[in-house]
């Protein structure tokens, strides 16, 4: 397989520092500038940044020079995350609105590819037909400023099959709108690869990848934010995975998406280059 027209992606999380979600702090110790020009050097094209990090920046710097950051920095890819409670009403509906709009203005501002979107985590059972209401309207707000709306699969949450994933996206049928497979919640989630092969390629909207161990620290939360590990230092079968993914008819960039508390000590370019070469060495197999 061709690294040729590979793009790889660094989500926040994967060069973010000693941080994680729900954490004391999201707001990464290293600058943006110096993680997007540890990114560029190492070879990724695309970079994810999270809602708490993000505005911290903004508040910092301004999305003037953040994007003149990027582009210096050969970084076309931007991926924002992550937005929850979006179906939901009340408070918690009030405080998901509130960072929806700064992520759909931070969207425009950036230039934005994506913005993921996250299921009812912790929550068993998907209320389909509000869903696909609440995605159809976020979908149609997203596409003002021309951003997909990436909606994650998770195993420990109301959206943990590609079955209902698909009811939600299909039902919604925007242009815009689509599923994000990430292999650490499709493997630990028992959900095979061939499942893929039923999600029209329009749906397909963002991929990420990332090896884990073979016994899961319970629970999987901890195990996800804490015990990921580099592609090829686990025991996820990536080649069949990315080729699933190819065969489906995905073409866009490839995302990478490493939670560790071992990488994320390590020093920026360190973690930076590290990444990279583990995660391109994948699509030479």
């Amino acid at each position: 397989m061709t690294t040729q027209n590979i793009e790889l992606l660094a989500a926040y999380w994967t060069i973010a520092g000693d941080i994680y979600p729900m954490g004391p702090s999201e707001v990464s110790p290293f600058s943006f500038k110096d993680r997007m020009e540890a990114a560029a050097n190492a070879g990724f094209k695309g970079i994810g940044l999270v809602h708490n990090g993000m505005m911290d920046t903004v508040d910092k710097i301004g999305f003037p020079a953040m994007k003149q950051i990027l582009q210096d920095n050969g970084i076309k890819h931007v991926e924002l995350e992550f937005l929850v409670d979006w179906y939901h009403s009340g408070e918690r509906r009030r405080q998901s609105d509130k960072v929806r709009q700064e992520l759909i203005h931070a969207a425009k501002e950036l230039g934005a590819r994506s913005i993921k979107i996250g299921p009812g985590i912790g929550e068993d059972v998907a209320d389909i037909k509000l869903m696909v209401k609440e995605f159809t309207l976020l979908c149609q707000q997203a596409a003002e400023v021309g951003v997909n709306i990436v909606l994650e699969i998770m195993p420990f949450s109301n959206v943990r099959t590609v079955e209902t994933a698909l009811a939600i996206v299909e039902g919604a049928n925007q242009p815009n709108g689509g599923i994000l497979l990430d292999i650490w919640h499709l493997s630990r989630g028992g959900v095979d690869f061939s499942e893929i092969a039923k999600i029209p390629a329009r749906f397909i909207k963002s991929i990420e990848l990332n090896d884990a161990h073979k016994y899961a620290v319970e629970p999987l939360w901890m195990d996800t934010i804490h015990k990921r590990c580099l592609p090829g230092e686990g025991v996820f079968d990536l080649p069949a995975f990315i080729k699933a993914v190819q065969a489906a008819g995905y073409q866009g960039p490839w995302g990478l998406e490493i939670l560790s508390d071992v990488e994320r000590k390590l020093p920026l370019e360190t973690m930076a280059n590290r990444a990279f070469q583990a995660t391109i060495s994948q699509f030479d197999m």
